[in-house]
C-alpha cells in the first residue's frame, strides 16, 4: 500500500543531488520527493519566481561553500526539471525544497516550510490515493461492485471525510493571532466550529478564554429606526443597517465591574451597588456572590456571525491568542490527507453509501455494509484516540482530590 521512497537526505534536508552526466543541452532531472515541485519561473526577477517551492544549485566540486544558485532557463513538468542550456559534465546539481533553515546550499536562502510540511507525512494517505485504492480493491469483475463511476466514489469519499472530521479524525486546526484594536479577527477560511480559544501569557502558557454566553450578544440584524421605532428602508425596500450599540458598549465597558470589583469612588460605588441589587440604603438583598461563569480574569470571546469574525473583550487588545477550531477535512480539496488508521473505515463508508443509494439492492446487503461501516468507524475512533497509559496514571495520581461543584 505504501513504501518509503525518499532517502534520509530528501526527507530531513529536502535536498536531492544529481551528477551531471554530459554537457548536452536539454538534460532532464526527475525528482523523487513525496512533495510535488511547484514551478512559477526560473527568473528571480519575475514575480512568479516566489511561487517556486524549491531552488536549484550547482557546483563544480560538490563541496560546502561552492554552491551557486542556478537561474538559467529551465522548465518543470511532472517533477521533471528540463535544463534548457548546457551544463558541465561531472559537475553537481541539487534540488533544494524550501525549508525553515534555508537549506544547506548556496547562501542558505531557500526559506519556506515545504520540507517541514512533509514531516510525519507517512502517517497519512492522500484522498486521491485512497480513491485509486478503492477502485482497485472494490470495483471490477468478481468484486462487490461490478461497475461504478469514479465521480461517485469521489463524492462519497468527500462526504465520508467530512463526517469523519467532526468526531473521528484529527481535524482540529489552530491559528496564532494578535488581537487588534478593533477587538475582532476574521474566522479561519476552513472554519466549521471552534474547539477552544486561549490567551498566551508571557511564559507561553495557554490561559483559557470563555464565550460570553448570556453576558452579551452580537446582534445579527441592526435596522435603523425612525422616531416611532419602525425600521427604515432604502430605495430598494431593504432595511437600512446601522451599527451595534450593544457591541460598542461591551467594547468600552469596565469589565472589572462584572466581578463586583467596585472602584473606590463613592458615587460610582453607590451606583453599581444599587444596580446590582441593593436598595438605596445599601441594605443587602440582590447580590449573593460571584457568578462562576463570569469569574474569568483571562477575558471573553464571541462568534460574530454577522461579520464572520471572532470578537474579544477589551482587556485582550494586543494580546496573543490561539484559536483551535474544527475543519471539515476538505480545506485543500483532493490533497487532503487521511490518517492510515482510519483508511479502512473510509473504504467501508464509501462502499456502504454507494450500495445504499443504488436501486434494486438487497436490504440484507445494505444492512451488512452498514454494520461493517459502523464497526470500522468505531475502531478508527479507538485507534485515533491516542490514549497512553502513563498519561492516564499521571492524571489519576490526583484521584484523592475532591471535585467541587
Amino acid at each position: 500500500m505504501a513504501l518509503i521512497t525518499e532517502t534520509n537526505q530528501q526527507y530531513y534536508q529536502g535536498a536531492q543531488p544529481f551528477l551531471i552526466p554530459t554537457t548536452a543541452a536539454g538534460q532532464i532531472f526527475t525528482t523523487t520527493f513525496n512533495t510535488d515541485l511547484v514551478f512559477g519561473s526560473y527568473d528571480p526577477t519575475d514575480t512568479n519566481y516566489a511561487l517556486n517551492n524549491f531552488k536549484l544549485y550547482f557546483s563544480a566540486t560538490g563541496l560546502p561553500g561552492d554552491w551557486v544558485e542556478y537561474t538559467s532557463a529551465y522548465t518543470v513538468a511532472n517533477n521533471a526539471i528540463t535544463i534548457t542550456g548546457s551544463l558541465n559534465q561531472n559537475e553537481y546539481l541539487v534540488v533544494q525544497l524550501k525549508t525553515l533553515s534555508g537549506g544547506q546550499y548556496g547562501n542558505q536562502d531557500a526559506f519556506g516550510n515545504t520540507v517541514e510540511e512533509n514531516y510525519g507525512g507517512y502517517e497519512y494517505i492522500k484522498l486521491n490515493d485512497a480513491i485509486d485504492n478503492f477502485m482497485i480493491g472494490y470495483v471490477g469483475d468478481g468484486k462487490i461492485l461490478q461497475k461504478v463511476k469514479k465521480s461517485d466514489v469521489l463524492f462519497f469519499a468527500k462526504r465520508s471525510l467530512q463526517e469523519f472530521s467532526y468526531d473521528t479524525l484529527k481535524s482540529i486546526h489552530s491559528q496564532e493571532l494578535t488581537v487588534p484594536a478593533s477587538l475582532s479577527v476574521a474566522l479561519p477560511q476552513d472554519y466549521v466550529n471552534y474547539v477552544k480559544i486561549s490567551r498566551i501569557d508571557e511564559l507561553g502558557v495557554k490561559r483559557p478564554l470563555y464565550p460570553v454566553n448570556n453576558l452579551t450578544i452580537n446582534p445579527y440584524s441592526l435596522p435603523v429606526q425612525d422616531a416611532a421605532g419602525v425600521p427604515v428602508q432604502d430605495n430598494f425596500g431593504n432595511n437600512i443597517q446601522g451599527t451595534s450599540v450593544t457591541e460598542d458598549r461591551f467594547k468600552n465597558a469596565n469589565l472589572s465591574l462584572l466581578n463586583l470589583d467596585f472602584l473606590y469612588n463613592s458615587d460610582e460605588f453607590a451606583y453599581w451597588w444599587y444596580l446590582y441589587g441593593y436598595d438605596g440604603f445599601y441594605n443587602t438583598g440582590g447580590v449573593y456572590g460571584l457568578d462562576p461563569q463570569y469569574a474569568n480574569p483571562n477575558g471573553w470571546y464571541s462568534i460574530n456571525n454577522r461579520e464572520g469574525k471572532i470578537s474579544f473583550s477589551n482587556q485582550l487588545v494586543d494580546h496573543i491568542v490561539v484559536i483551535e477550531y474544527i475543519s471539515d477535512g476538505l480545506g485543500t480539496d483532493l490533497d487532503t490527507k487521511i490518517p492510515k488508521l482510519a483508511e479502512d473505515a473510509l473504504y467501508a463508508s464509501i462502499l456502504y453509501n454507494i450500495v445504499a443509494t443504488r436501486s434494486g439492492q438487497q436490504e440484507y446487503m445494505v444492512q451488512r455494509l452498514k454494520k461493517d461501516r459502523t464497526a470500522k468507524l468505531r475502531n478508527a475512533k479507538i485507534r485515533l484516540s491516542n490514549i497512553k497509559l502513563d498519561e492516564i496514571v499521571q492524571v489519576m495520581r490526583g484521584k484523592s482530590k475532591w471535585i467541587k461543584h
